[in-house]
């Protein structure tokens, strides 16, 4: 593996080395900057830290965009120096969480597939530096990104200025993992000619203009290490019930035992699900995703997993070590792409993607809440849960039933913020059963929820509110003053219960 120098193949870029810290003088107070950086993966290891030490001395806040969220706690060091006024689109950090709910931070929570899009339809400012992190910057200038590529095409395309960060941590074996596609600007885009998970239309290294270059930063330093928790009884039992409901599937000539390209949010509960296919009757599956887990290299090692397609590589770092050690036997199986084509709606839709993501709350007609909690204090965002939601051939929402010891029941008479329709949502399971809500009307969709999701403790009292409002009438029965008790209920008492 060859380190420094060697990495920047064209040599007009070589006398742009700079120190991470000279780079951050180079941000600008009241700046648009755009970082690399998906779920952990990829990010800016060296010049945000930089900027973050800098600003303990000097006042200098600037609007941050990223792919999703960083690594290595940098959304909040930044957030603690005063840095940030403005981030977007995604964010998982407790330090900026809280300064975003105290209204010391403006968030702006988007679908991950439409950053890109609004840069490229001038709709937000434009990106004043971006900070790229690569492998190597290769011959014409190109760079070749790392474990994640997120918006960095958009960001080097159309930023006036870039700092690439080379991390020697990386392999330049990462060449050829990456299919760098760019769709062509309205009212002139063309068709995305990808027909099946493991289809590559594009290059494999993001182009750059190098008079762009202002500063090339080294690092060493590897992404932070994803958080597996252990499956529990709950994310087992929610694993199971969608596996059984898949296997119905097949058994009606709906599926075949690949099923359809796989989406799985990130977090333990998607990891059980899909570790709950290698036990299981299906095979040769595939993966239309986001991010790729641990489970997706587990998948793909126990013969179960064939391909995945996503926008970063976020692991626990004994399964860093053994894909980025190991890249020959897993390049082959598995490709990183722009995020506004890992996630775009034409092409969820095209390969039927099967798509399973988290809420935090859901209510009795199928509306899902995914962000906030009781309605007002944002947790992470949105992320791509919408992108898939919406254009899925199967739409799959999962979440426990009640927690706290089941003082706060996550099926309620109704959400206190919307993130996904009724419209958008096929199926809600909870560790107490699954609703197919398939061919429902709003009352039929009522009551399979409180039948087969709702938690005992909370069952009789769902019961009793949808009876009432039935009474009432309406086309989906509500009783307004009584809509969001519960939510009061436990701001008041710490309990959802009576």
């Amino acid at each position: 593996m060859t380190t420094g120098y060697d990495r920047i193949r064209l040599e007009s870029l070589r006398d742009k080395v700079i120190s991470a810290e000279k780079a951050a003088d180079l941000i600008k107070d009241g700046m648009v900057v755009g970082s690399s950086g998906f779920t952990k993966a990829g990010d800016s290891k060296a010049v945000l830290p930089a900027l973050a030490e800098k600003a303990k001395n000097e006042k200098i806040k600037i609007t941050l965009m990223t792919g999703a969220s960083l690594g290595h706690g940098t959304d909040g060091k930044l957030a603690e120096a005063g840095v940030l006024s403005k981030r977007m689109p995604f964010q998982v950090d407790k330090t900026l969480r809280d300064k975003i709910n105290k209204g010391e931070i403006l968030f702006i929570d988007q679908h991950l597939s439409e950053s890109a899009e609004l840069l490229h339809n001038k709709n937000l400012p434009p990106v004043d530096i971006a900070i790229i992190e690569a492998a190597f910057i290769d011959r014409d200038g190109s760079i070749v990104p790392t474990t994640s590529v997120g918006n960095s095409v958009t960001f080097a395309a159309l930023a006036k200025h870039v700092i690439i960060e080379i991390n020697t941590a990386v392999s330049e074996d990462v060449y050829g993992i990456h299919d760098i596609y760019q769709a062509e600007n309205y009212p002139h885009r063309n068709v995305i000619p990808i027909v099946a998970p493991w289809n590559k239309i594009g290059r494999r290294s993001i182009p750059l203009d190098p008079n762009k270059v202002i500063g090339i930063v080294f690092t060493a330093k590897k992404d932070s290490p994803a958080d597996i928790a252990e499956p529990d009884a709950k994310t087992t039992a929610i694993a199971r019930h969608i596996l059984q409901f898949f296997e119905n599937e097949v058994h009606l000539g709906h599926l075949s035992d690949r099923l359809l390209p796989i989406q799985a949010g990130i977090g333990k509960v998607a990891n059980a699900v899909l570790m709950g296919f290698k036990d299981s009757n299906f095979y040769d599956l595939t993966m239309f995703s986001e991010v790729l887990q641990d489970s997706t290299f587990d998948l793909i090692d126990s013969g179960k997993l064939s391909f995945a397609s996503a926008s970063s590589v976020t692991v626990s770092e004994a399964c860093y070590e053994r894909v980025f050690g190991n890249l020959q036997k897993y390049r082959e199986k598995f490709v990183l792409r722009p995020q506004n084509i890992s996630n775009t709606p034409g092409l969820i839709r095209r390969l039927g993607v099967i798509a399973i993501n988290t809420a935090i709350e859901f209510d009795i007609y199928g509306n899902v809440n995914s962000t906030h909690i009781s309605g007002t204090k944002i947790m992470n965002g949105i992320g791509g849960s919408g992108d898939f939601a919406r254009n899925a051939y199967l739409s799959i929402f999962v979440t426990q039933a009640a927690s706290k010891e089941n003082a706060i029941s996550h099926v309620l008479p109704m959400i206190s913020h919307v993130d996904h329709t009724e419209h958008d949502v096929d199926i809600l399971v909870t560790d107490i059963g699954l609703a197919d809500l398939r061919g429902l009307a709003p009352r039929e969709r009522a009551q399979a929820i409180i039948d087969n999701c709702a938690h005992p403790d909370y069952r009789d009292e769902l019961q009793s509110y949808f009876d009432r409002a039935c009474e009432r009438g309406g086309h989906t029965p509500h009783l307004l003053e009584e809509a969001f008790s519960w939510h009061i209920r436990f701001s008041e008492t710490g309990s959802m219960k009576k």
